[in-house]
């Protein structure tokens, strides 16, 4: 089965991929792996998902926040290689919580980007993975994750 017809089994549609905010790229293949910028929190109608965890998200709010940075990853992925079909593996994911102090579920949290991958390309949706609490994200989202990925030629 095709990643794409997977995702239709799942009921996922991949969103555009968003342009860089800065002076980056979104993507860069080196050596059969694809490394893939840090992707934000965007919820379904395009507006960004802000916020800390342990203030004023909530464990579930995070764990979405990580999970529509993982679709972003996936659409990013699919701009940069042109076919999810080329995956071979998820190699890592590094996960970026906007965290208060006092809040240590950030593993928790990056499930939400962690699980996707794992959904969609199966046993080579596993991965290593850093999740990290951070005291403030780019544009006040409660959520980033870059990825590196294992490609076909």
């Amino acid at each position: 089965m095709s990643i794409d017809a997977r995702l239709a089994e799942l009921g996922i549609t991949l969103p555009q991929p968003a342009a860089p905010v800065a002076s980056y790229v979104p993507a860069v293949e080196a050596n059969g792996l694809l490394h893939i910028s840090g992707q934000i929190s965007f919820a379904e109608d395009g507006s960004l998902i802000t916020g800390r965890l342990g203030e004023n998200v909530d464990l579930a709010g995070g764990q979405a926040a990580a999970r529509r940075c993982g679709l972003m990853l996936l659409a990013q992925i699919k701009a940069a290689i042109g076919s999810l079909d080329r995956v071979e593996r998820i190699v890592k994911l590094g996960v970026f919580v906007n965290s208060a102090g006092s809040f240590t579920d950030q593993p928790k949290v990056a499930n939400g980007a962690s699980d996707l991958m794992q959904e969609v390309f199966g046993e080579a949706g596993r991965h290593a993975r850093s999740a990290v609490g951070v005291p403030v994200l780019p544009l006040g989202v409660a959520v980033e994750v870059d990825a590196v990925v294992q490609v076909r030629a």
